[in-house]
């Protein structure tokens, strides 16, 4: 299905310049933009990937990941195919990539009206826009996304981050979480590795926390790429500056796509990792697809009580009353029972 795209410039000579994401793409009539789905069609840009769905599944809220947002609850995961990066570790390019390699859009034809039904149905407390990039099925996302909140559903985004500030702000009312890729802090890593730039992902982290939204981030260690203790440091500070409750999630590489050839993340270093991140005074610093590491439990940050105790996606404790810790009343923060707790 097509649908006039949001967030775009009509230009001299049938040329449209999209304003959804940091490419800020410059498409002439019969074109498409970096993402591959938005086209140019005689000086009106067109979503080619509306309610194409290709991935829909219903998932652990701690898949995500999300750690700090209703622990144990379900939610209703969907994308279409395509992104706005190219990263050569893709996890998902097989779908995520597709449109930019074959221009093919492919998926099953759903209305928003029917994913929110389904995730009604399926007892979900969030509907997750994931798998692939979800600004680039942004019109799609949208439509669901405010018929879920009618429905008292969550919303939340697994997103690179790279999108306008008109974008995160139009969908700020309707989105109750995000968890933003930071995959370096290096300039160089997003230029080489993802064809795009650092400055408008940390925007993005910065604008969803000014407009109430919760934010987690997750950083895929990369052996060799951008683990060094410096990168590390770097990223850690970042955060802090925005709020040292926001939870960071260091995730383990498993070798994808282009980046055969690469090794497995130690868990050595997703340790050396997380330690670098407390030691620069962030309160939650979580292992990712490393189950039954401590890392991927929740302490109080001030008397150190264990509070989420978590296998893999499994929660196997919660030590949590009214969301503060039963033993000192610290809050944890995060999105609980409805609303955010600072």
């Amino acid at each position: 299905m097509i649908k006039k795209a949001m967030f775009f410039e009509v230009l001299a000579d049938q040329q449209v310049k999209c304003r959804l994401c940091a490419h800020a793409c410059r498409i002439k009539s019969g074109q498409r933009g970096v993402c591959g789905v938005r086209e140019n069609r005689e000086g009106i840009l067109y979503s080619l990937n509306y309610g194409m769905v290709v991935a829909e599944n219903i998932d652990p809220i701690e898949k995500k990941p999300f750690f700090h947002l209703y622990p144990g609850s379900l939610s209703y995961s969907l994308a279409t195919v395509g992104c706005n990066f190219r990263c050569l570790f893709c996890q998902n390019h097989e779908i995520s990539q597709l449109p930019r390699e074959t221009g093919d859009i492919v998926g099953r034809a759903v209305s928003a009206a029917e994913i929110v039904e389904r995730a009604v149905r399926s007892g979900a407390k969030t509907i997750a826009y994931t798998y692939t990039e979800p600004t680039i099925f942004f019109e799609f996302a949208y439509d669901i996304a405010r018929l879920a909140h009618e429905q008292g559903i969550g919303n939340v985004f697994v997103t690179n981050g790279y999108m306008s500030r008109q974008a995160v702000d139009a969908i700020a009312p309707y989105l109750d979480a995000a968890n933003v890729d930071l995959k370096s802090i290096r300039e160089d890593f997003y230029r080489e590795q993802c064809g795009a730039r650092l400055q408008p992902v940390l925007d993005t982290i910065s604008r969803m926390k000014e407009l109430g939204i919760w934010v987690e981030v997750t950083t895929l260690l990369i052996p060799g790429l951008n683990d060094s203790d410096e990168e590390i440091g770097g990223i850690a500070d970042f955060l802090r500056s925005i709020g040292t409750e926001t939870p960071w999630h260091i995730s383990r590489f498993h070798p994808r796509y282009q980046m055969l050839a690469g090794r497995i993340t130690s868990v050595e270093e997703i340790r050396k990792a997380a330690g670098i991140g407390k030691s620069r005074g962030l309160k939650y610093v979580y292992s990712g697809n490393v189950p039954g590491e401590a890392g991927e439990n929740t302490f109080c940050s001030r008397c150190g009580n264990l509070l989420i105790g978590r296998y893999g996606f499994r929660i196997e404790r919660l030590n949590l009353r009214e969301s503060v810790c039963p033993d000192c009343a610290t809050p944890l923060e995060g999105l609980f029972n409805g609303t955010i707790a600072k």
